[in-house]
């Protein structure tokens, strides 16, 4: 079954190296490239189109100077066993923005790719009504 376009969430990064952002983004959080380029790639995981725009891109010349630095602003992806996943991080070489912090809506933890951009993976709660509102991957 095809996904229309209209049907996927899209979110542009701006990174520095598109080769690195895709083998990151494939390698350890099971994205498919959908496209790649010298300076340009579009990977997807489900219905998020996450657009890895190298520095030469018109999406990034489209970015003010002001707010070309990494910001607040992160993707949010599900994990069924997030101790798991953080284990095969960590033993892969990749480090954490933040140590596994857990509230009332589940576990989290943030981690950066190689531009800097964060990535924040969520095991919801055991809670019925939020497990609901979310597919886990």
């Amino acid at each position: 079954m095809t996904t229309a376009p209209t049907e996927l969430v899209g979110v542009r990064y701006s990174i520095d190296d598109v080769r690195a952002a895709v083998d990151f983004c494939t390698t350890h959080l099971g994205f498919t490239v959908a496209l790649a380029a010298a300076a340009f790639a579009d990977v997807r995981r489900g219905l998020l189109r996450l657009l890895l725009s190298g520095p030469t891109t018109s999406g990034a010349g489209a970015t003010p100077d002001d707010a070309a630095t990494t910001g607040r602003n992160r993707i949010h992806l599900i994990v069924d066993d997030l101790d798991a996943k953080i284990d095969r991080l960590s033993t892969a070489g990749l480090s954490f923005r933040s140590d596994r912090v857990s509230g009332p809506g589940g576990h989290r933890v943030l981690l950066t790719d190689a531009a800097g951009n964060l990535i924040e993976l969520f095991h919801p709660a055991s809670c019925p009504a939020y497990r609901r509102q979310h597919i886990a991957c």
